[in-house]
């Protein structure tokens, strides 16, 4: 069986409009029908609606770098450079000749201040190791694995100094907290 063919002609959409509400309305009485058969002429007589016209749109401005001939922000500035530069004949080197002390066996992420003792305003740090032995730690001792040496005990954390290779074949000093666990 084959398929009727379609037909496309400018009114169609219109005709075939009238002709379905014609079909749907075939069963009434015949005033409705002149009636619906005079809505379809006024529709169809109708004027066509306008269309909106095309909005205009701001001319394109184009965007001009002007930092082209600034440094670059992943370049290490001049002034660090220089201070770099005059920090190679620093005398910053760890004392290999000491005897190491128990806390350097650990890294400092390793240890825990789990407390304080105080005497004549003085503090000692109580630090917990990582097999939860608990070492005292004044002043002027050194713990971690980078030459941290501790500067001062207060109640909530221990200040320590360490000297870590600066990675020029030369060391600098990096400060160090080690805060109380609550």
């Amino acid at each position: 069986m084959s398929r009727p063919s379609t037909i496309h002609h400018p009114s169609l959409p219109r005709m075939g409009f009238a002709l379905l509400v014609c079909a749907f309305t075939a069963c009434s009485d015949t005033s409705d029908m002149a009636e619906l058969q005079r809505h379809i002429v006024d529709v169809t007589l109708r004027p066509g609606g306008g269309i909106e016209p095309t909005p205009t749109f701001l001319p394109y401005e184009a965007f001009t770098y002007s930092a082209a001939a600034m440094r670059s922000p992943f370049d290490v500035p001049l002034t660090v450079r220089m201070r770099e530069a005059g920090q190679q004949g620093n005398t910053v080197r760890p004392n290999e000749n000491r005897v190491r002390e128990a806390l350097e066996n650990f890294a400092l992420t390793e240890l825990v201040m789990v407390g304080m003792l105080s005497r004549d305003n003085t503090y000692i740090g109580l630090v917990r190791d990582p097999s939860w032995l608990i070492h005292r730690v004044p002043a002027g001792v050194y713990m971690g694995k980078n030459h941290g040496r501790v500067l001062a005990v207060s109640p909530t954390q221990i200040d320590l100094v360490e000297i870590v290779p600066s990675g020029d074949g030369g060391w600098v000093e990096r400060p160090r907290t080690l805060a109380l666990q609550r």
